[in-house]
């Protein structure tokens, strides 16, 4: 099973449940982010995190076993993104990238956030003036070798 068939299933299935992401994440024993960037075919679980979220959707294992195939990640993003929140991302990091990059190199020195050693949370902030998308990201920094 490919990782879009997979995804396929995932997202029919949580339809047919009427479940959440947290739902799900919540099955699986993880995080919201990871568990969906797992079942939208970015991220792998391991055997029993995989077992319980194919478990809980009530698919087999042929699901729970593609959710456990290594992801060749951002693999079916375009290079630009049509669909607009993702384009409003890749915006902020167009406008803000060189921001961010200038104020973490002044802080820790040059270097990257990981995205590996990472977490990341999202969250509903209520304002009068319409609710808010709060997004936290933790990602390790890693320093340039010199050699």
């Amino acid at each position: 099973m490919t990782k879009t068939t997979m995804t396929a299933a995932i997202l029919a299935a949580k339809t047919e449940k009427k479940v959440t992401w947290t739902d799900i994440a919540q099955a699986a024993g993880l995080s919201e982010v990871f568990t969906t960037s797992a079942c939208l075919g970015d991220n792998a679980l391991d055997a029993d995190e995989a077992g319980r979220v194919a478990d809980y959707l009530g698919l087999g294992e042929e699901v729970a076993a593609a959710l456990t195939v290594y992801a060749d990640k951002g693999a079916n993003a375009p290079t630009v993104s049509k669909e607009p929140l993702q384009y409003r991302f890749q915006e902020l990091i167009y406008v803000y990238g060189p921001t961010l990059k200038a104020i973490i190199e002044e802080k820790f020195g040059p270097g990257i956030m990981s995205a590996i050693d990472f977490t990341m949370s999202v969250e509903r902030i209520a304002d009068p003036k319409g609710d808010r998308v709060g997004i936290t990201m933790s990602g390790k920094f890693l320093g340039y070798k010199k050699w």
